[in-house]
């Protein structure tokens, strides 16, 4: 019962160790990837170094009954009286969003570009070229890109990669927000720029235009379709 009780205890200390060391990947009830956290933290904790905002991190699994992401993430951010900026992913509800407890820090970082459904602008023009039913509709989806979260999340996984996804796009997004605070101000973050990240942001980058690629060549069979159609009927 002694042995028991004691490591019982031993657990406790050290999930509530865990829980006040990862102060930037404030909740994590998907992932669970040590790695993970670890670059989470370190991002983290340089970014508030330098810059004295806390980029924190939320991957929920659900959302509790009659909430909406953004009343529970009003709900988080009052526990945090410095200038905090939440990002939150809400894997069975099919949520992500940012929210800031102060609205002058989203003037360091672009919130619609960050959560765009479209990576590249190149992406967003093939697009809107595609699924636009107007002039109007064109120029709103065409100038929407720059998105370094959904688009990743909007990728097929194997079996087995799910989290692999979860964790690649939440970084991304992450990585992202953290450079441009510390380009608004001016600063350069050495763990953004390291080599590992610069490979990681490389590989979305080829899934990106990957997707860009499919994108066009759906275009183009659908033109030579409607043309086909088109030259049959005249016949």
């Amino acid at each position: 019962m002694k042995f028991s009780r004691g490591l019982a205890a031993l657990i406790f200390i050290i999930s509530f160790q865990s829980q006040l060391m990862a102060k930037y990947l404030y909740r994590d009830d998907i992932i669970h990837n040590p790695r993970f956290a670890k670059e989470v933290e370190i991002l983290g904790s340089e970014l508030y170094e330098k810059t004295g905002i806390s980029l924190r991190l939320l991957m929920l699994k659900k959302l509790p009954e009659k909430s909406s992401v953004g009343d529970y993430e009003k709900k988080i951010l009052k526990n945090f009286h410095k200038p905090t900026i939440l990002m939150t992913f809400v894997e069975l509800n099919s949520k992500v969003d940012i929210m800031a407890n102060d609205k002058s820090l989203y003037k360091y970082f672009n919130k619609k570009q960050v959560l765009s459904p479209v990576a590249s602008t190149a992406q967003a023009i093939a697009m809107a070229i595609i699924f636009a039913r107007s002039w109007d509709d064109f120029k709103d989806m065409s100038g929407d890109s720059g998105g370094t979260i959904l688009p990743l999340l909007g990728n097929k996984a194997k079996k087995g990669e799910l989290l692999g996804k979860y964790s690649g796009a939440m970084f991304n997004g992450y990585y992202d927000v953290a450079s441009q605070i510390a380009d608004a101000k001016g600063l350069e973050l050495e763990h953004a720029s390291s080599n590992a990240n610069q490979d990681m942001i490389f590989g979305f980058k080829i899934l990106f235009y990957g997707f860009l690629l499919y994108a066009l060549y759906l275009y183009i069979k659908n033109k030579k379709e409607m043309k086909r159609r088109l030259n049959e009927n005249k016949s």
